[in-house]
């Protein structure tokens, strides 16, 4: 539960950085009138929680058992490249207003954020527990 909460905590701090200062102000220029002027909170928390709780049952606790935090880094990296390039691609695909400079940006950010978050989570809980 600790790793879930590390791990949640640095992700959703991290983000709201990125999409406040990055991401809202490219997704606007693409896309305009399309964006809402505030995200929906419940959909945008489902997807948090879910998301942590994935990425640290397949990722984190593996990693924390092995005593592995770069193994967490990767293979975090690995998940968020699929699964933000999975709503990138799938978005360009079937929506005309979708850049390829939004499908590249995000695609990497859910690499290294995901990543990064990961590798932290296990990294501090590994020195906690030292």
């Amino acid at each position: 539960m600790i790793l879930y909460l590390v791990t949640a905590a640095l992700f959703l701090v991290i983000d709201a950085i990125m999409l406040s200062l990055v991401m809202k102000p490219l997704f606007t220029r693409h896309l305009g009138d399309a964006m809402r002027d505030s995200p929906m909170l419940a959909p945008a928390g489902l997807f948090y929680l879910a998301y942590v709780a994935g990425l640290v049952f397949l990722v984190s606790v593996p990693a924390l058992r092995d005593a592995a935090p770069g193994r967490a880094a990767l293979h975090g990296a690995i998940i968020g490249a699929m699964a933000y390039g999975t709503y990138e691609f799938t978005s360009m695909s079937i929506m005309k207003a979708w850049s390829w400079q939004m499908v590249a940006t995000d695609t990497l950010w859910g690499a290294v954020l995901t990543g990064f978050c990961a590798w932290a989570g296990v990294a501090l809980l590994l020195r906690l527990q030292g």
